[in-house]
């Protein structure tokens, strides 16, 4: 877990997805002589005991064959004073009560500040009295009671990472581990604060050779960030080791995450884990669609599951979400192989995991902000040639057959869970159907838009009396232009309807649900349903002229650390909390501050010819700061740049983006994390062209040509 020094110590931080929500990041210790351990009781020093594991390239002791999963209080609690012996306790409670022990739930976790902040006289952790008034035995013994069992956190450095200061376990791992031990402590979750500079693999293998000393079978996970690759080398010192530094509650941290931890599936089996950090499913700061991706992806990364909310407040969302029975059969499948990535362009990911019994679990997730239509294939995925395929949706719980085509149009953050097996089962369930969407999601008040939607069947039956209905928010017009039903779709064809959706005058800018919802039966008379829901953008034309991004309205922005800044750089935290934009020692008067990964986008409505900008890592954060800068138009990248740092000076950046309906304005962490990432697009207001410009069709006004250019007249500071 723990917090980069450079961006905050304990101070909460800010990320926006929409709405605000709180986040930290984890960062290295600090440098100093380094410490020496406490002599092993064996009388085998730690190198030593090292030297004698490194032979073997994996841990044989029986611990950890599927991801860890269980509960871990920081991400709802942090350090505050309601993380103690009664929230441990009930939380224990809630796993028996609600069903989450017999999903698979079974470690509960004491995360940072259990402890007072001196050792006793004799060296000794000491619980903090007021907070575990019982001691960590007598929790550890409730836990246990229940089935249960249970995890406790220090770190190996001198102290941990709460500002507080409480003991760490550098030059006290024997002693520390024994203490473990006799308490009854199950799991071992050691971070990387404060760690004098010693070298890590030495620290976290002194650690296991204490642990191994006790003689009690403890789980132990690396918090060591992924700073020195642990992927490389843990797999003979613990089960699991963290990939990355700590998650918040956003989708920007979520995604960047998982993107750092991807790639990583070689390293992951029975007994070790790649280690994306905990589940932030319940803390209010994505949307429902946002968890299930969230739960989704770490799934078939089989990633360890360690619930971060406060169940006592969960609701039944959450806990649905949490308890999917299907999607936890994912993660825990004992082959033990993590998801890989097939393709992943334009934000349309296709992940697919091998499963023990030979089917694959296959996740279409759209990064983007619109919905996009994902595809892939039994082929692709690695199941052998069949005449027809059992294809199962973890999320709807439904079964249907497929001839081979594994596709859906995924709503905007979303993702479709599939597990697809080549049996002979396939028969008895309906034919799989796509729908989808056609036409450009915007409409303008008072104006009839048209949108044009398709049920496309997938299976190796056809679907029978097929009927299709779109719905929109009350006292909206949505008219069918074509037909909406029929008789027969066979494999491979597709009923396609026309219509117009009309938003009343006065309708106000923002986003609105929409549901496609289509109807059919199988040969055999099954009946069958499937539903998408959509988003439709009611929008205002762009304004005419030439208009600087930080002055447009968009229509939407997700962004790493706090809210996009209007004409400011971004302050990580509250809105208007930025400093002028500057980039290379230049002012820049307009644009927007961002913090990776980001994504602004504007509605256009075929009215732009192009977007300039002058881009780069704001000066506010020093040397640090890796970042690239991307242009989209209508889900195509058009333009971008190779990796800036703060050491480079402004890039221009500028596209074509002529027709298009939307823009949309990226940055990335150029995939090393997203530490300090501060990005500016510093604009001016720029005069329209005085005359039309010809592009091998009509004159288009110059009013309706809004030029995004790039500043022409920087000051320097």
């Amino acid at each position: 877990m723990r917090h980069l020094p450079s961006r905050t110590s304990r101070t909460t931080r800010r990320r926006v997805v929409g709405a605000l929500a709180t986040g930290l990041l984890c960062a290295a210790g600090v440098t100093a002589p380094a410490a020496v351990a406490d002599p092993p009781k064996s009388g085998v020093s730690g190198s030593q005991g090292a030297s004698a594991r490194e032979a073997s390239p994996t841990i044989d002791d029986g611990l950890a064959l599927t991801p860890p999963m269980g509960f871990n209080n920081w991400n709802s609690t942090h350090c505050r004073a309601e993380f103690n012996e009664a929230m441990v306790k009930g939380i224990a409670d809630i796993f028996v009560d609600k069903g989450l022990k017999a999903a698979g739930y079974q470690y509960v976790n004491l995360d940072d500040c259990w402890a007072l902040p001196q050792r006793d006289a004799n060296g000794k952790l000491v619980p903090d009295p007021a907070r575990f008034p019982g001691g960590i035995k007598a929790v550890a013994d409730y836990v246990h009671s229940k089935g249960l069992k249970l995890g406790i956190y220090t770190s190996a450095g001198t102290k941990t990472c709460s500002d507080i200061g409480f003991p760490g376990g550098l030059g006290h791992e024997y002693s520390d581990a024994q203490q473990f031990a006799d308490w009854g402590v199950d799991y071992l979750k050691y971070d990387n604060c404060n760690n004098q500079g010693v070298d890590a693999k030495q620290r976290y293998r002194t650690m296991r050779d204490a642990l191994k000393a006790t003689g009690r079978p403890i789980v132990y996970s690396l918090c060591e960030w992924g700073s020195n690759k642990p992927w490389e080398w843990a797999a003979d010192v613990g089960q699991l080791w963290r990939t990355t530094g700590d998650i918040s509650d956003s989708w920007g941290s979520m995604l960047s995450l998982m993107k750092q931890n991807l790639p990583l599936a070689q390293y992951a089996g029975p007994g070790h884990w790649n280690d994306p950090d905990m589940l932030e499913v319940g803390n209010g700061g994505m949307t429902a669609t946002e968890y299930r991706t969230h739960f989704s992806m770490w799934s078939i990364m089989a990633s360890p599951l360690l619930i971060g909310t406060d169940l006592r407040k969960a609701s039944a969302e959450t806990l649905d979400i949490l308890s999917n029975r299907e999607v936890i059969a994912v993660d825990q499948d004992p082959l033990g192989k993590q998801g890989t990535v097939l393709s992943s362009e334009g934000g349309r990911w296709v992940v697919a995991k091998e499963m023990k019994d030979g089917s694959r679990v296959v996740a279409l997730f759209n990064e983007s902000g619109n919905a996009q239509r994902i595809a892939t294939s039994a082929d692709a995925v690695g199941l052998p040639h069949a005449s027809a395929y059992t294809l199962r949706d973890l999320w709807q719980h439904k079964s249907y057959n497929t001839a081979g085509a594994i596709s859906a149009t995924v709503p905007a953050h979303g993702t479709v869970l599939v597990r697809v097996a080549a049996d002979g089962k396939w028969a008895a369930n309906p034919p799989a159907v796509e729908l989808g969407l056609g036409g450009a999601p915007f409409v303008e008040a008072g104006k009839a838009a048209r949108l044009t939607t398709s049920v496309t069947d997938l299976g190796r039956t056809p679907a029978r009396r097929v009927s299709v209905a779109l719905s929109g928010p009350s006292g909206w017009s949505v008219r069918p232009a074509s037909p909406t039903g029929a008789g027969s779709v066979p494999t491979g064809k597709a009923l396609t309807t026309s219509w117009t959706v009309t938003a009343p005058a006065g309708t106000a800018t923002g986003a609105y649900d929409l549901s496609l919802k289509a109807t059919y039966r199988s040969p055999g008379g099954v009946r069958a349903q499937s539903v998408l829901p959509l988003t439709a953008h009611v929008v205002v034309a762009p304004p005419a002229g030439a208009s600087s991004l930080g002055d447009l309205p968009w229509l939407s922005t997700t962004n790493g650390y706090g809210p996009v800044e209007r004409n400011t750089s971004n302050g990580e935290s509250d809105a208007g909390d930025g400093h002028p934009i500057t980039i290379g020692g230049v002012v820049y008067q307009k644009g927007l501050g961002v913090h990776a990964d980001s994504a602004v986008e504007y509605y256009t409505g075929g009215s732009c010819e192009r977007v300039s900008a002058s881009v780069g890592v704001d000066d506010e954060k020093g040397t640090k700061g890796t970042v690239t800068f991307e242009i989209w138009a209508d889900g195509k990248k058009v333009a971008s740049t190779g990796t800036l740092t703060n050491a480079d000076a402004a890039e221009p950046l500028s596209a074509d983006v002529s027709g298009a309906q939307a823009v949309r304005l990226v940055v990335t962490d150029a995939g090393d994390g997203v530490d300090s990432d501060h990005a500016d697009w510093g604009t001016r207001r720029c005069p329209a062209s005085a005359s039309p410009v010809s592009r091998g069709g009509p004159h288009v006004p110059s009013r309706l040509r809004p030029a995004l250019e790039r500043r022409e007249d920087a000051q320097t500071t």
